[in-house]
Protein backbone atom coordinates (compact mmCIF):
# COMPACT_ATOMS: atom_id res chain seq x y z
CA UNK A 1 0.00 0.00 0.00
CA UNK A 2 1.27 3.52 -1.18
CA UNK A 3 -0.06 5.92 1.55
CA UNK A 4 0.41 9.94 1.76
CA UNK A 5 0.54 11.60 4.88
CA UNK A 6 -0.98 14.72 4.53
CA UNK A 7 0.51 17.65 7.06
CA UNK A 8 0.09 21.72 6.88
CA UNK A 9 3.81 23.30 7.95
CA UNK A 10 4.21 26.79 9.45
CA UNK A 11 7.96 27.68 8.45
CA UNK A 12 10.20 27.15 11.42
CA UNK A 13 7.68 25.96 13.56
CA UNK A 14 8.26 22.46 14.89
CA UNK A 15 5.83 20.61 17.65
CA UNK A 16 3.98 17.58 18.31
CA UNK A 17 2.26 17.69 15.38
CA UNK A 18 5.35 17.33 13.18
CA UNK A 19 7.11 14.58 15.23
CA UNK A 20 3.30 12.75 15.32
CA UNK A 21 3.46 12.84 11.58
CA UNK A 22 7.20 12.26 11.25
CA UNK A 23 7.00 9.20 13.38
CA UNK A 24 3.93 7.82 11.73
CA UNK A 25 5.77 7.66 8.38
CA UNK A 26 8.39 6.11 9.84
CA UNK A 27 6.29 3.45 11.56
CA UNK A 28 4.68 2.91 8.38
CA UNK A 29 8.02 2.37 6.74
CA UNK A 30 8.78 -0.36 9.19
CA UNK A 31 5.84 -2.32 8.84
CA UNK A 32 6.65 -2.46 4.78
CA UNK A 33 3.98 0.01 3.96
CA UNK A 34 5.28 2.63 0.98
CA UNK A 35 4.95 5.90 3.27
CA UNK A 36 5.68 9.42 2.44
CA UNK A 37 4.89 12.59 3.85
CA UNK A 38 3.26 15.96 1.58
CA UNK A 39 3.34 19.22 3.49
CA UNK A 40 2.41 22.97 1.87
CA UNK A 41 4.10 25.62 4.12
CA UNK A 42 0.78 27.56 5.74
CA UNK A 43 1.15 30.83 7.16
CA UNK A 44 -1.84 33.61 7.09
CA UNK A 45 -0.71 36.91 8.21
CA UNK A 46 -4.20 37.94 6.63
CA UNK A 47 -7.79 36.82 6.31
CA UNK A 48 -6.78 36.37 2.50
CA UNK A 49 -3.89 33.93 3.19
CA UNK A 50 -5.59 31.74 5.35
CA UNK A 51 -8.30 30.85 2.43
CA UNK A 52 -5.86 30.76 0.18
CA UNK A 53 -4.06 28.46 1.86
CA UNK A 54 -7.39 26.37 2.22
CA UNK A 55 -8.12 26.27 -1.86
CA UNK A 56 -4.35 24.99 -2.03
CA UNK A 57 -5.39 22.18 -0.41
CA UNK A 58 -8.40 21.36 -2.12
CA UNK A 59 -6.47 21.50 -5.33
CA UNK A 60 -3.91 19.37 -4.96
CA UNK A 61 -3.95 15.88 -6.19
CA UNK A 62 -2.48 12.35 -5.03
CA UNK A 63 -3.96 10.18 -6.78
CA UNK A 64 -0.85 9.33 -8.03
CA UNK A 65 2.66 10.00 -8.34
CA UNK A 66 5.48 9.38 -10.76
CA UNK A 67 2.60 7.06 -12.49
CA UNK A 68 1.95 5.08 -9.78
CA UNK A 69 -1.50 4.82 -8.13
CA UNK A 70 -1.45 6.36 -4.21
CA UNK A 71 -3.90 4.14 -2.57
CA UNK A 72 -4.86 6.19 0.38
CA UNK A 73 -3.77 10.06 2.66
CA UNK A 74 -3.61 10.48 5.83
CA UNK A 75 -4.38 13.58 6.90
CA UNK A 76 -3.67 15.44 9.95
CA UNK A 77 -4.74 19.21 10.64
CA UNK A 78 -6.03 21.94 9.63
CA UNK A 79 -6.18 22.73 6.43
CA UNK A 80 -4.67 19.31 5.26
CA UNK A 81 -7.97 17.56 5.09
CA UNK A 82 -9.04 19.68 2.70
CA UNK A 83 -7.20 17.43 0.46
CA UNK A 84 -9.13 15.26 -2.14
CA UNK A 85 -8.86 11.50 -2.64
CA UNK A 86 -10.99 8.55 -2.67
CA UNK A 87 -9.41 6.75 0.45
CA UNK A 88 -8.67 9.87 2.66
CA UNK A 89 -8.20 9.19 6.20
CA UNK A 90 -8.23 11.64 8.84
CA UNK A 91 -6.35 11.41 12.28
CA UNK A 92 -6.95 15.00 13.51
CA UNK A 93 -4.80 16.72 15.76
CA UNK A 94 -6.68 19.95 15.48
CA UNK A 95 -8.91 22.32 13.58
CA UNK A 96 -7.94 26.47 13.13
CA UNK A 97 -8.54 26.49 16.91
CA UNK A 98 -8.90 30.14 16.50
CA UNK A 99 -12.40 29.71 15.40
CA UNK A 100 -13.94 27.32 17.83
CA UNK A 101 -12.85 26.75 21.23
CA UNK A 102 -10.06 30.00 21.79
CA UNK A 103 -12.33 32.26 19.87
CA UNK A 104 -13.01 34.65 22.73
CA UNK A 105 -9.91 34.41 24.64
CA UNK A 106 -6.59 35.92 23.98
CA UNK A 107 -5.26 33.64 22.15
CA UNK A 108 -7.30 33.93 19.52
CA UNK A 109 -7.19 37.09 16.76
CA UNK A 110 -10.64 36.73 15.63
CA UNK A 111 -12.84 39.22 16.33
CA UNK A 112 -16.73 39.77 15.99
CA UNK A 113 -16.55 42.15 13.16
CA UNK A 114 -18.88 41.20 10.13
CA UNK A 115 -15.62 40.44 7.95
CA UNK A 116 -14.04 37.28 10.57
CA UNK A 117 -17.62 36.45 11.24
CA UNK A 118 -17.93 35.55 7.52
CA UNK A 119 -14.07 33.92 7.45
CA UNK A 120 -14.48 31.78 10.59
CA UNK A 121 -18.48 30.49 9.01
CA UNK A 122 -16.38 29.50 5.46
CA UNK A 123 -13.47 27.71 7.57
CA UNK A 124 -16.47 26.03 9.45
CA UNK A 125 -18.60 24.54 6.44
CA UNK A 126 -14.84 23.79 4.70
CA UNK A 127 -14.11 21.47 7.67
CA UNK A 128 -18.03 20.18 8.06
CA UNK A 129 -17.87 19.04 4.27
CA UNK A 130 -13.83 17.97 4.11
CA UNK A 131 -14.06 15.81 7.56
CA UNK A 132 -17.77 14.44 6.12
CA UNK A 133 -15.71 13.35 3.14
CA UNK A 134 -13.17 10.55 5.64
CA UNK A 135 -13.57 7.20 4.86
CA UNK A 136 -12.25 6.97 8.54
CA UNK A 137 -12.08 9.93 10.92
CA UNK A 138 -9.68 9.73 13.88
CA UNK A 139 -9.08 11.83 16.56
CA UNK A 140 -5.84 12.36 18.71
CA UNK A 141 -7.69 12.54 22.09
CA UNK A 142 -11.15 12.69 23.59
CA UNK A 143 -10.45 16.28 23.95
CA UNK A 144 -10.08 16.95 20.23
CA UNK A 145 -13.03 15.22 19.48
CA UNK A 146 -15.28 16.70 21.82
CA UNK A 147 -14.66 19.79 20.27
CA UNK A 148 -15.27 17.83 16.53
CA UNK A 149 -18.52 16.48 17.70
CA UNK A 150 -20.06 20.43 19.46
CA UNK A 151 -18.52 22.14 16.95
CA UNK A 152 -19.23 19.95 13.74
CA UNK A 153 -21.61 17.45 14.89
CA UNK A 154 -19.00 14.78 13.64
CA UNK A 155 -17.95 11.91 15.26
CA UNK A 156 -14.04 10.51 15.57
CA UNK A 157 -12.83 7.77 17.19
CA UNK A 158 -9.95 8.36 19.37
CA UNK A 159 -6.76 7.16 18.67
CA UNK A 160 -3.57 8.02 20.99
CA UNK A 161 -0.77 8.71 19.28
CA UNK A 162 2.56 7.10 21.18
CA UNK A 163 5.63 9.32 21.91
CA UNK A 164 8.43 8.90 19.01
CA UNK A 165 10.98 7.44 21.42
CA UNK A 166 8.65 5.29 22.89
CA UNK A 167 10.71 1.85 23.26
CA UNK A 168 13.51 3.69 25.10
CA UNK A 169 11.93 5.65 28.11
CA UNK A 170 13.01 4.46 31.03
CA UNK A 171 13.04 5.29 34.72
CA UNK A 172 16.16 6.17 36.24
CA UNK A 173 17.55 7.66 39.77
CA UNK A 174 14.36 10.59 41.25
CA UNK A 175 16.52 13.77 41.06
CA UNK A 176 16.05 17.30 42.55
CA UNK A 177 14.56 18.86 39.52
CA UNK A 178 10.84 18.75 37.96
CA UNK A 179 11.55 18.53 34.18
CA UNK A 180 9.62 19.81 31.29
CA UNK A 181 9.86 20.06 27.50
CA UNK A 182 8.27 21.49 24.50
CA UNK A 183 8.11 24.24 22.37
CA UNK A 184 8.01 27.96 24.20
CA UNK A 185 4.56 29.23 23.56
CA UNK A 186 2.03 31.33 25.65
CA UNK A 187 -0.44 28.43 25.21
CA UNK A 188 1.83 25.92 26.94
CA UNK A 189 2.03 28.08 29.89
CA UNK A 190 5.49 27.72 31.51
CA UNK A 191 5.19 30.71 33.36
CA UNK A 192 3.95 29.10 36.06
CA UNK A 193 6.47 26.69 36.31
CA UNK A 194 9.10 29.73 36.25
CA UNK A 195 6.60 31.71 38.88
CA UNK A 196 5.97 28.31 41.26
CA UNK A 197 10.31 28.01 41.96
CA UNK A 198 9.97 31.55 44.09
CA UNK A 199 7.28 29.45 46.68
CA UNK A 200 9.39 26.39 47.30
CA UNK A 201 10.45 25.50 50.57
CA UNK A 202 13.27 22.89 49.45
CA UNK A 203 15.82 22.80 47.11
CA UNK A 204 13.62 21.66 44.26
CA UNK A 205 14.55 23.40 40.90
CA UNK A 206 13.08 22.87 37.10
CA UNK A 207 14.65 22.25 33.97
CA UNK A 208 12.68 23.60 30.87
CA UNK A 209 13.87 21.73 27.15
CA UNK A 210 12.90 23.40 24.09
CA UNK A 211 12.60 26.64 21.82
CA UNK A 212 10.19 28.80 21.05
CA UNK A 213 8.90 32.46 20.85
CA UNK A 214 8.49 32.52 24.50
CA UNK A 215 11.70 31.28 25.82
CA UNK A 216 13.54 35.04 26.34
CA UNK A 217 10.09 36.22 28.32
CA UNK A 218 10.88 32.86 30.64
CA UNK A 219 14.19 34.12 31.03
CA UNK A 220 13.31 37.86 31.95
CA UNK A 221 10.95 36.42 34.23
CA UNK A 222 13.11 33.99 36.10
CA UNK A 223 15.79 36.96 36.69
CA UNK A 224 12.95 39.34 37.66
CA UNK A 225 12.12 36.85 40.08
CA UNK A 226 15.16 36.13 41.53
CA UNK A 227 15.27 32.59 40.31
CA UNK A 228 17.18 32.33 37.12
CA UNK A 229 20.85 32.88 36.24
CA UNK A 230 23.78 30.79 37.22
CA UNK A 231 22.81 28.97 40.14
CA UNK A 232 19.52 30.11 40.23
CA UNK A 233 16.45 27.08 40.34
CA UNK A 234 15.02 27.85 36.48
CA UNK A 235 17.14 26.38 33.96
CA UNK A 236 16.65 26.65 30.26
CA UNK A 237 18.14 24.02 28.28
CA UNK A 238 17.16 24.95 24.91
CA UNK A 239 17.35 21.94 22.00
CA UNK A 240 18.36 18.97 23.55
CA UNK A 241 18.53 15.73 21.48
CA UNK A 242 16.43 12.66 21.53
CA UNK A 243 19.29 10.74 24.22
CA UNK A 244 19.82 13.81 26.53
CA UNK A 245 15.81 14.59 26.32
CA UNK A 246 15.32 10.26 27.15
CA UNK A 247 17.79 11.03 30.56
CA UNK A 248 16.20 14.08 31.71
CA UNK A 249 12.74 12.45 32.01
CA UNK A 250 14.55 9.52 33.48
CA UNK A 251 16.57 11.75 36.11
CA UNK A 252 13.69 13.93 37.51
CA UNK A 253 11.85 13.58 40.28
CA UNK A 254 8.62 14.46 38.32
CA UNK A 255 6.90 16.84 35.37
CA UNK A 256 5.42 19.55 34.71
CA UNK A 257 3.26 19.97 31.95
CA UNK A 258 -0.29 22.44 32.39
CA UNK A 259 -1.07 23.87 28.96
CA UNK A 260 -4.29 25.85 28.27
CA UNK A 261 -6.66 23.48 27.21
CA UNK A 262 -4.57 21.09 25.23
CA UNK A 263 -5.29 18.76 22.73
CA UNK A 264 -3.44 15.81 23.79
CA UNK A 265 0.11 16.94 25.15
CA UNK A 266 3.32 13.97 24.20
CA UNK A 267 4.69 15.28 27.56
CA UNK A 268 2.42 13.36 30.02
CA UNK A 269 3.03 9.88 28.04
CA UNK A 270 6.19 10.49 27.54
CA UNK A 271 6.60 11.36 31.27
CA UNK A 272 4.53 8.05 32.13
CA UNK A 273 6.22 6.05 29.95
CA UNK A 274 9.63 7.21 32.10
CA UNK A 275 7.57 6.36 35.29
CA UNK A 276 7.26 10.03 36.53
CA UNK A 277 4.41 11.50 37.83
CA UNK A 278 3.06 14.99 36.23
CA UNK A 279 1.99 18.08 37.96
CA UNK A 280 -0.82 19.82 35.28
CA UNK A 281 -3.53 22.00 35.71
CA UNK A 282 -7.45 21.76 35.89
CA UNK A 283 -8.18 23.16 32.40
CA UNK A 284 -4.93 21.90 30.42
CA UNK A 285 -7.61 19.69 28.28
CA UNK A 286 -6.73 16.58 26.80
CA UNK A 287 -4.02 15.73 29.41
CA UNK A 288 -6.43 15.63 32.00
CA UNK A 289 -7.54 11.92 30.21
CA UNK A 290 -4.19 10.61 31.49
CA UNK A 291 -3.39 12.51 34.67
CA UNK A 292 -5.63 11.32 38.01
CA UNK A 293 -4.81 13.92 41.04
CA UNK A 294 -3.15 12.07 43.66
CA UNK A 295 -2.89 8.95 41.90
CA UNK A 296 -0.10 9.43 39.39
CA UNK A 297 0.11 13.03 39.57
CA UNK A 298 -1.66 16.47 40.79
CA UNK A 299 -4.45 18.40 39.26
CA UNK A 300 -3.72 22.56 40.00
CA UNK A 301 -5.96 25.27 39.95
CA UNK A 302 -5.62 27.13 37.05
CA UNK A 303 -2.82 29.84 37.08
CA UNK A 304 -1.92 28.87 40.80
CA UNK A 305 2.04 29.03 41.06
CA UNK A 306 1.66 28.28 45.11
CA UNK A 307 -0.04 25.16 45.05
CA UNK A 308 2.21 23.94 41.75
CA UNK A 309 5.15 24.69 44.00
CA UNK A 310 3.54 22.76 46.86
CA UNK A 311 3.42 19.80 44.98
CA UNK A 312 6.97 20.28 43.49
CA UNK A 313 8.15 20.18 47.27
CA UNK A 314 6.60 17.45 47.87
CA UNK A 315 7.43 14.79 45.26
CA UNK A 316 10.85 16.22 46.40
CA UNK A 317 10.71 15.51 49.79
CA UNK A 318 8.73 12.13 49.20
CA UNK A 319 10.79 10.17 46.45
CA UNK A 320 9.25 6.57 47.32
CA UNK A 321 5.49 8.51 46.87
CA UNK A 322 6.73 9.54 43.53
CA UNK A 323 7.86 6.47 41.88
CA UNK A 324 4.44 4.91 43.40
CA UNK A 325 2.70 7.54 41.55
CA UNK A 326 5.14 6.85 38.18
CA UNK A 327 4.25 3.44 38.53
CA UNK A 328 0.43 3.96 38.39
CA UNK A 329 1.25 6.59 35.00
CA UNK A 330 3.16 3.80 33.33
CA UNK A 331 0.57 1.90 33.76
CA UNK A 332 -2.05 4.60 32.39
CA UNK A 333 -0.44 4.50 29.15
CA UNK A 334 0.83 1.41 28.60
CA UNK A 335 -1.27 0.37 25.88
CA UNK A 336 -0.33 3.22 24.22
CA UNK A 337 1.58 1.64 21.32
CA UNK A 338 2.35 1.94 17.13
CA UNK A 339 1.03 -1.32 16.53
CA UNK A 340 -2.67 -0.27 17.49
CA UNK A 341 -2.63 2.69 15.91
CA UNK A 342 -0.76 1.08 12.44
CA UNK A 343 -3.24 -1.54 12.51
CA UNK A 344 -6.49 1.13 12.73
CA UNK A 345 -5.14 3.48 10.32
CA UNK A 346 -4.74 1.10 7.99
CA UNK A 347 -7.65 -1.02 7.87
Amino acid sequence: MRICICDAQVPFARGGAELLVATLRDELAARGFEADVVTLPFNWPTRVDLLRGCLAWRLIDLTDAAEKKIDRVIATRFPSYLVRHPHKIVWLVHQLRQVYDLFGTTYSDFSTQPRDRRVMEMVQAMDRRSLSEARALFTISHNVAARLRRSNQLAGRVLYPPPRLEPAYHTGEFGDYVFTAGRLDTLKRLDLLVRAMQYTETPVRCRIAGTGPEREALGELAQRLGVGGPGGKVELLGWVDERDLIELYAGSCGVFYAPYDEDYGYVTVEAFKAGKPVVTAADSGGVLELVEDGVNGFVCAPDAPREIAAHCDRLFRDRAAARAMGEAGRAQVAAIDWDHVIAELTA
